[in-house]
């Protein structure tokens, strides 16, 4: 089992790099996109949501109104390495709110009970916990006590009681990420690599995918809330 490090602080640098390289690794498990490998764009959204999570944790320094808490899993063998983690927002005027941004764990230590100690470390601190994932993903969420809610674009929404908060969660205004100098940057490396007309089909690839996704989402969410018990 990992040892699990619960922090309201910047991390180290060190586990801010292997943090930020865990992203890069586990991108498709990390987008809401699920974008994957085989697509052109993928480089570019290695680097914009890398960039995002290296925003919130910068945001963890305070001074700013979103409140970023991590949770760490390190290898009980070797200490200094991490595992996985997860990165969750707390909201304001509740402390026992907070909604889970980012979760991902190292391919080697899969099935081994660490994501499942990243959520309850999460749950022990705070009463009221919501999270999106795919659909695909929501019966492990489910086997942990979470229930579907609704849909929140390509992704079904849950909450470890059921209900939805009322309480309003800051999150950054990532947008200018994608519209920054490195981004056009590498969009320009990958144009000039693959070619105006691949590229093209791969922001087609994945509008359809992100359609698809959407259509999936609100469906499992409605089918779901519908059979729930009043």
């Amino acid at each position: 089992m990992s040892l699990i490090h619960h922090s309201t602080c910047a991390p180290s640098e060190d586990v801010k790099s292997q943090l930020l390289q865990i992203v890069v690794d586990y991108l498709t498990d990390i987008s809401s996109l699920g974008i994957t490998p085989s697509n052109p764009l993928y480089q570019l959204y290695q680097y914009g949501v890398g960039y995002e999570v290296h925003l919130y944790l910068e945001a963890m320094a305070g001074g700013r109104e979103v409140i970023p808490e991590l949770v760490l899993a390190f290898d009980p063998a070797q200490p200094e390495t991490l595992d996985g983690f997860a990165l969750f927002l707390r909201a304001a005027h509740d402390p026992a709110v907070c909604t889970v941004a980012y979760m991902a764990v190292r391919m080697a230590r899969r099935r081994q009970g660490v994501a499942r100690a990243l959520v309850e470390a999460i749950r022990v601190r705070h009463a009221h916990v919501e999270l999106a994932c795919v659909v695909g993903k929501v019966p492990w969420f489910e086997n942990l006590g979470f229930q579907v809610i609704g849909a929140q674009g390509p992704q079904v929404k849950l909450s470890s009681d059921g209900g939805a908060t009322d309480q309003p969660i800051a999150v950054l205004d990532v947008a200018p990420v994608y519209a920054s100098l490195e981004v056009r940057q590498i969009h320009a490396y990958l144009l000039n690599q693959h070619g105006r007309k691949a590229m093209l089909e791969a922001e087609r690839k994945r509008d359809r995918q992100l359609d698809q996704m959407t259509r999936q989402a609100a469906t499992f969410a409605r089918d779901a809330l519908q059979g729930k018990p009043c």
